[in-house]
């Protein structure tokens, strides 16, 4: 029997299917302002499928991403509702499990050629998690595309003073390089030993590509695991301040075939698993459902 962390998965393109509204580029922190309801009643459904750990739903709450779209005002007044909404879901359920902060790329997914530098980016993520500690356990810094990006990342990150945990997106087509074109052992080598690191994981690519780069990650000396999406690929068309309309959903990752993925990178060793961008509270369901019948306990933390 292995300890097994169940994270939630992605939130966005859920949200999408349950909102009567048309998706925008910030359509996370629309959506909570217009429609909170339904963002606290999707936590409370991962949290019902047996998710044992809770994201803010702050993906889309960066600077350059507001003022890109005129919504600076946005910034303070979102962050405050997303946590709020994540511990109504935890009262609402009882449940006792972990809510994470979110760090996302501050300009852009999958684009590593937008990244500030890094002095510049500790700023930024060093302001982004002053406004969530009080609400998180930790902090999940997502969807890292380079080496650079990700550094930035966890220096401002450290500064909250709570663990850090570091996503890395890989190549759809070769799990084991970055978006950026690194190698992932480098991006891994570069980042594994920074202050508060207490997890690294591969998210936000395909499933396949990630089962690619498991074993590299299985060499990083910490805690491990993954997360993937279901998209049929990223599109180059996906640039900063595009919306997701312009990417497509795969129709073969079905609850059952993405737990198929997730036990294999079980197998490989990882601890920590759950969903990304297209993984609704039906996968983390069957999820559960899986690594319970093979043995495992799930469970809220790190040993």
């Amino acid at each position: 029997m292995t300890d097994i962390i169940l994270l939630d998965g992605g939130m966005g393109q859920e949200l999408i299917r349950r909102s009567p509204d048309a998706v925008t580029s910030l359509w996370g922190a629309v959506v909570m302002r217009d429609h909170p309801h339904l963002v606290q009643g999707l936590h409370e459904d991962f949290i019902r499928a047996g998710a044992k750990v809770l994201t803010l739903n702050t993906y889309s709450l960066t600077h350059p991403r507001l003022d890109m779209k005129g919504a600076p005002e946005m910034f303070e007044p979102m962050m405050m509702v997303a946590g709020e909404l994540a511990l109504a879901a935890v009262e609402a359920t009882g449940a006792d499990i972990a809510i994470a902060g979110s760090l996302p790329p501050l300009v852009g997914s999958y684009h590593p050629e937008s990244t500030p530098e890094v002095e510049d980016a500790a700023k930024q993520y060093a302001e982004i998690v002053a406004h969530q500690t009080d609400y998180v356990d930790f902090f999940m810094i997502e969807t890292m595309s380079s080496i650079k990006e990700a550094e930035g990342a966890l220096i401002g990150a450290h500064t909250a003073g709570k663990p850090l945990w570091l996503g890395l997106t890989t190549s759809d087509d070769d799990g084991t390089l970055m978006r950026s074109g690194e190698p992932l052992a480098e991006a891994i080598a570069a980042v594994r030993d920074a202050p508060g690191l207490a997890a690294l994981m591969i998210n936000c690519t395909r499933p396949e590509a990630v089962t690619q780069g498991m074993p590299i990650l299985a060499q990083c000396g910490l805690p491990f695991g993954a997360y993937a999406n279901g998209f049929t690929h990223i599109q180059t068309s996906y640039v900063p301040g595009a919306t997701v309309a312009e990417l497509s959903t795969r129709t073969d990752l079905t609850p059952d075939a993405y737990a198929d993925f997730a036990m294999q990178w079980v197998e490989a060793g990882a601890t920590i698993i759950g969903g990304c961008c297209e993984v609704g509270p039906a996968h983390i369901a069957t999820l559960a459902q899986r690594l319970e019948s093979a043995g495992h306990r799930i469970v809220k933390a790190l040993p």
